[in-house]
């Protein structure tokens, strides 16, 4: 398999912005502003208002201007490439790091990317893989020994001071390998691999109402739009086998790549080696009712049946009110929505349904993050005609994503999920994005219990607000549903960019705590260079079965241990991972 190398910063994003063709104003406003010659889109922009927000002035509509100097977030703002710092934030990028109940175990410079990364493990040969992998990049560590990780494979660009070691241009992508999920089969005795193909969401497309180009493009995007489906006969990529390949474009499931429609499968799919697997997809260009500037899709649910991992099998599309232009009802629920006409706001969902059982084994309710249009439940029971159940709405928090993913991880001792979206602007140019503790315990009505508190500097460090250390500040995930172990009662981690990695207390869903972080120094223009600073730490991945903490950072991989956990495995624990059947 190859996995080819990227640089998606903003020097690519500002030329692709700036490299539009003449424009004919669709909307009766001045050339330069708008050119759609796509019809969908055409019908998007026809339906919907255009009201995008104004720009709020640093230090004076946001910024240190709350009581005693506190930070008070914008209200709105248009998502942007290059966010305007504010009076109050330091003048260089910190180089202190600061820790609370975290220590570092190791540091692996050079494994990621700046831009994201997704996290596997599985044990194999008697020892223990992790992958690190975005679209542009993949590195196998054999982290047996986690403070004595090995690498063991790299395909794509590593990254140093003058960039990544491999251009890359995004829109000539054939093989856009995304989001991978990796499961034990019984009928194969195997792991079996599953890998997301789908628009890349860097680099292909300015705005989608002034890059006609772009979105031609994306209309005809060169690489798969939907899954392919991987034997593992070793731990690295040359030891795979390909033995399935499905678009989920469902308006024609037999095009050819280049004729697709939808947006292919989004982030990593949801499988535990069983009968059902569960996609975040749209399944053809009609789910088009999204704001978001640079991207065409509403994603909804799709269900697979993976019987036989070389022959999966479309089973049901799943979706909410709102997200098919092609249904007047669906148009009137959008435009009841306030997001409605902002050019800014992602609607739709971005990772696949979070599912407490697994449908083949009996279960009935799946929860899922939907963007702009809320949090909601699902009945499940019948794969075939599953159908949203209830459903939580609220205010907008725009620019940024909301409602991105939802961590079970508490749910079955408590009847709660935690769900939030994260920050798309830097330097706290967007309202915060909160991490709600929702109670489910009745899934026809979910509510809001608690949101978890917003980190806050130590005292020894020389400011008072993460806004003002630069930077994309707020969380982003808790790792990914599969985690080794899956979870642990009472502590959740997620990954806060510029914040670095927070452990919430859980105990009580109701009242989240802070009881733990670690904040790693930015890195030097001789590691990286600066302008990809922003990202800072973007992921974590937590082995719950030994007690290691991997947080993804711009300039490479932590290891860390937290006695909230307990002590740190090196070896194997008892259980491989991925499970196996009994």
């Amino acid at each position: 398999m190859s996995v080819n190398s990227h640089i998606r910063g903003p020097l690519i994003l500002t030329a692709l912005l700036c490299s539009a063709a003449p424009v004919v104003a669709a909307d009766g406003g001045g050339a330069g502003t708008i050119d759609i010659r796509d019809p969908v889109l055409q019908r998007w922009f026809d339906a919907t208002p255009h009201n995008p927000p104004e720009a709020p002035e640093p230090g004076v509509d946001y910024g240190m201007i709350g009581e005693g100097g506190a930070f008070v977030a914008p209200v709105a703002t248009p998502l942007v490439e290059d966010a305007p710092g504010f009076p109050g934030q330091l003048d260089g990028w910190d180089q202190n790091a600061y820790a609370r109940n975290v220590e570092v175990l190791a540091f692996y410079p050079t494994v990621t990317s700046p831009w994201h990364a997704w996290a596997n493990v599985v044990d194999m040969d008697g020892k223990r893989y992790l992958y690190a992998h975005d679209r542009d990049y993949i590195r196998v560590l054999d982290v047996t020994d986690p403070a004595n990780a090995v690498e063991v494979y790299s395909d794509g660009g590593v990254w140093g001071p003058d960039g990544s070691s491999e251009d890359f241009d995004s829109r000539n992508v054939t093989d856009y390998f995304g989001g991978m999920t990796i499961a034990w089969h019984e009928g194969l005795q195997k792991n079996v691999l599953v890998a997301s193909y789908e628009v890349g969401r860097f680099g292909v497309m300015g705005r989608k109402t002034e890059d006609p180009e772009g979105v031609d493009l994306v209309r005809n995007y060169p690489s798969l739009k939907g899954f392919r489906v991987y034997t593992m006969d070793g731990p690295t990529p040359d030891d795979w086998t390909l033995i399935a390949e499905r678009t989920t474009d469902r308006a024609n499931p037999d095009a050819p790549i280049g004729q697709q429609q939808g947006s292919g499968s989004l982030d990593a799919p949801a499988w535990t080696g069983g009968r059902y697997m569960v996609l975040s997809a749209a399944p053809d260009d009609s789910f088009a009712l999204t704001e978001y500037p640079d991207y065409l899709h509403s994603p909804g649910f799709q269900i697979w049946d993976m019987s036989d991992p070389a022959d999966p099998q479309f089973v049901s599309q799943l979706a909410v009110p709102g997200q098919d232009i092609d249904d007047p009802e669906d148009v009137a629920a959008y435009l009841d929505n306030p997001r409605a006409g902002n050019r800014t706001s992602w609607m739709g969902s971005r990772n696949p349904l979070a599912l407490p059982t697994p449908i083949e084994d009996g279960g009935r309710i799946g929860f899922g993050g939907m963007g702009g249009l809320g949090f909601w439940t699902f009945d499940v029971s019948d794969p075939a005609d599953p159908a949203p159940l209830g459903n939580l709405q609220v205010e907008p928090s725009f620019a940024g994503t909301e409602f991105d993913n939802v961590d079970l991880s508490q749910f079955e001792r408590t009847g709660h999920v935690f769900s939030n979206g994260y920050p798309m602007n830097s330097n706290c140019y967007e309202p915060y994005k909160d991490i709600y503790s929702i109670d489910v315990s009745d899934p026809a009505n979910p509510v809001i219990a608690a949101t978890f508190p917003r980190p806050t500097p130590p005292a020894e460090a020389g400011f008072t607000d993460y806004c003002q250390r630069r930077g994309s500040f707020g969380p982003k995930r808790a790792g990914r549903g599969d985690q080794p172990g899956y979870g642990r009662d009472g502590i959740v981690v997620y990954a806060f960019y510029n914040a670095g990695i927070q452990i919430f207390d859980v105990e009580d869903p109701a009242n989240p705590k802070i009881a733990g972080y670690y904040v790693p120094r930015f890195p030097t223009p001789d590691e990286v260079p600066d302008w990809v600073n922003d990202n800072a730490v973007f992921a974590v991945f937590t082995e719950y079965d030994r007690n290691i903490i991997w947080a993804f950072a711009i300039d490479g991989v932590y290891a860390l241990t937290s006695p909230l956990l307990g002590e740190p495995m090196t070896g194997l624990p008892r259980t491989p991972w991925p499970p196996r059947g009994e």
